[in-house]
C-alpha cells in the first residue's frame, strides 16, 4: 500500500484507512481506500453499514449527512469506529481487500514472533543467573544480589507488556461489553427506548463518555492492557443519570400501556 507510512503512533492500516485520533473514520474514506466506482457507493453503504446484522448503529457506526451532493440530495456517510473500519475492509473481495487481509495475516505472524521473543527475553535471564547464582555460591555465596537482578528482569518485562495499549482483543472485549450494558439499561433491543434512535444514542454517548471520563483518554485505544478488565467492570457498573433514567422508564411506561 503506497498511502501507508511509519511516520507516526498509528499502525500502517490505521494510516490507510484514514483512522484520526479518536480512532475513528469515515464511511466515505474507507470506500475510497477500497478503490471501488464511486456509482456503487449506495449499494456499498446500505449492505455493509446500515443493513449489517453484524454491526450496532451508535456502537459501531454514527450516521450524519455531508454537504456533497449525489443526484440532488445531501450525501450519506457515518463514522465508523477503528476495529468495524478494519473488518469491512477485510470483507472486501478486490485487490485492497486482499492487501488488508494479507496485512493482518502478517500482523498475527508477527505477534507470534513477538510472544516466543518475549518468552526467551523472559527464560533466558533466569536460566543465565541461576547458572551465576550456582558459581557465586560456590565462591563467596553473593546470592541476595542476584536475586534481586532476577526480580528487575521479571518486573521489567511484567511491566512493558502492563504498559503496551489494548490489543484487538481487548478493545473487542470493551466494545461488546458497552452494548451488552447499552440494551440493557434501555430495557432490551425490543423495548421502544432501545427502538428510538435519539434516545440510543444519547445512551451510548453518556456511556461513553463514562469510560472516557475515568480513565482520562479519548479513545479506547490508549487504554493499557492492564486496565482492560477494569474498564469492563465500569461498563457493568454503569448507571444512566437521573433524567435518562426517567426518559427511558417512561417511554417503556408508553409501550406497556400500548400494549
Amino acid at each position: 500500500m503506497n498511502e501507508i507510512a511509519n511516520a507516526t503512533m498509528q499502525t500502517p492500516i490505521e494510516i490507510a484507512l484514514g483512522i484520526d485520533e479518536d480512532g475513528m473514520t469515515t464511511a466515505r474514506k474507507l470506500f475510497d481506500f477500497l478503490g471501488m466506482s464511486p456509482n456503487n457507493y449506495s449499494r456499498w453503504f446500505k449492505s455493509n453499514i446500515t443493513d449489517n446484522d453484524f454491526a450496532e448503529e451508535n456502537v459501531d457506526y454514527f450516521l450524519f449527512l455531508t454537504n456533497e451532493e449525489h443526484k440532488g440530495h445531501a450525501s450519506q456517510d457515518a463514522k465508523l469506529t477503528s476495529s468495524f473500519a478494519k473488518k469491512l475492509s477485510m470483507q472486501q473481495k478486490n485487490e485492497r481487500g486482499e492487501q488488508a487481509r494479507n496485512y493482518f495475516v502478517k500482523v498475527e505472524d508477527k505477534a507470534k514472533d513477538m510472544v516466543v521473543m518475549l518468552k526467551e527475553v523472559a527464560d533466558n535471564p533466569m536460566k543465565l543467573l541461576e547458572l551465576h547464582y550456582k558459581a557465586l555460591k560456590e565462591v563467596d555465596g553473593k546470592v541476595n544480589a542476584l536475586s534481586d537482578d532476577l526480580s528487575t528482569v521479571r518486573k521489567d518485562l511484567e511491566d512493558f507488556k502492563n504498559d503496551m495499549p489494548i490489543l484487538g482483543v481487548e478493545e473487542s472485549k470493551i466494545t461488546n461489553a458497552v452494548k451488552r450494558k447499552g440494551v440493557e439499561c434501555l430495557g432490551g433491543k425490543e423495548s421502544n427506548a432501545y427502538n428510538d434512535r435519539s434516545l440510543r444514542s444519547r445512551l451510548y454517548s453518556d456511556l461513553h463518555n463514562q469510560l472516557r471520563r475515568e480513565f482520562g483518554v479519548s479513545t479506547y485505544k490508549a487504554i493499557k492492557r492492564n486496565q482492560a478488565d477494569t474498564a469492563v467492570s465500569i461498563i457493568q457498573c454503569y448507571v444512566p443519570p437521573l433524567v435518562l433514567s426517567e426518559t427511558i422508564e417512561t417511554m417503556n411506561a408508553q409501550q406497556t400501556l400500548d400494549i
